[in-house]
């Protein structure tokens, strides 16, 4: 195991333990300006009766081949689960990986 993979800053379990670290403060605002400016969502008042749908930050590591980091990641992802088609959203998305070596879909 490569020296600088054990100096990283830990996974944080908890939003709060993770503003508390720049790294993925700073991670988590690219993530939420590039969901601002790829027009993501919409924020629309809640109809009557329904639920909110809910998300969460995931946390990781993007690491080189050699095991040195290359950046601090997080992404917002909605609780799908409670989703019911018609109610809370009328389209889906789902990610497409485009590999361009061995190791970019690997979070560390």
């Amino acid at each position: 195991m490569n020296l600088q993979a054990t100096m990283l800053s830990p996974i944080p379990r908890t939003y709060c333990s993770a503003l508390a670290d720049p790294n993925l403060r700073d991670a988590m605002q690219e993530e939420f300006t590039a969901l601002q400016a790829n027009h993501t969502w919409d924020l629309v008042p809640a109809p009557h009766g329904t639920s909110i749908v809910t998300g969460k930050w995931v946390y990781g590591h993007k690491l080189h081949p050699d095991g040195t980091l290359d950046r601090y990641k997080a992404c917002w992802v909605l609780r799908g689960f409670t989703q019911r088609p018609g109610i809370n959203f009328g389209e889906t998305f789902s990610f497409v990986v485009k590999l361009k070596g061995p190791n970019m879909a690997r979070w560390g």
